[in-house]
């Protein structure tokens, strides 16, 4: 499965300058909303997704996504996998899982994101989910933008992952563009003025 090829048809690989929820700036961005609005091809990515982790012989409960840009992916997982569905949201700035989701103690639960960059905001879910008793088994996401290693991947883990080295990571493929610090961003020195898309942006 081309993956790269998928976001580039539904207009999801975005080349321009862009500030990334990291603050970092880069070139390119991946709109996974663009992507995952089709539910035929939601539900594409999420079957090739689940069968890598059926393959691994993973056992999963429940898939915990964050909110917002997780949500999506995490319930086409979640359908893949025949498992529940659950999300956790950030309220004042603290991710916390609310709604009446409960979480049974030794709950299997596999974190998904749409895209994992560093998996900062998998983890701060991911912290939620332990304190309320579950069972972190893995995390999973569509694409990986190669700071962390995943199952099936030559990429080597780089310093900033944030993902744990016990628990497996699956994606469907690497995204691997040049990430810069803004006060030595090459685009910025160009003149041109970073725009913030995603869920936390526009």
């Amino acid at each position: 499965m081309d993956i790269k090829k998928i976001y580039m048809d539904a207009d999801a690989l975005l080349e321009g300058h862009f500030k990334l929820s990291s603050g970092n700036h880069s070139q390119f961005y991946l709109q996974s909303a663009k992507v995952l609005e089709d539910p035929k091809t939601a539900k594409l990515l999420a079957d090739e997704l689940a069968k890598q982790i059926k393959a691994s012989g993973l056992q999963v409960d429940t898939v915990c996504a964050p909110a917002l840009g997780g949500l999506i992916a995490g319930f086409a997982l979640a359908t893949a996998l025949n498992v529940r569905s659950i999300f956790a949201e950030r309220v004042d700035g603290k991710m916390t899982v609310r709604r009446g989701f409960e979480i049974k103690p030794g709950e299997k639960v596999l974190m998904c994101e749409d895209i994992i960059t560093t998996g900062g905001s998998a983890m701060e879910a991911a912290a939620v989910v332990k304190e309320l008793g579950g069972e972190i088994v893995g995390v999973a996401a569509l694409a990986n933008r190669g700071f962390c290693h995943r199952e099936g991947s030559d990429l080597q883990t780089k310093p900033n992952c944030k993902l744990p080295q016990d628990i497996p990571f699956f994606a469907l493929a690497d995204f691997t563009f040049e990430m810069y610090a803004p006060d030595a961003c090459p685009l910025c020195k160009d003149g041109s003025q970073a725009i913030k898309p995603g869920s936390r942006g526009n």
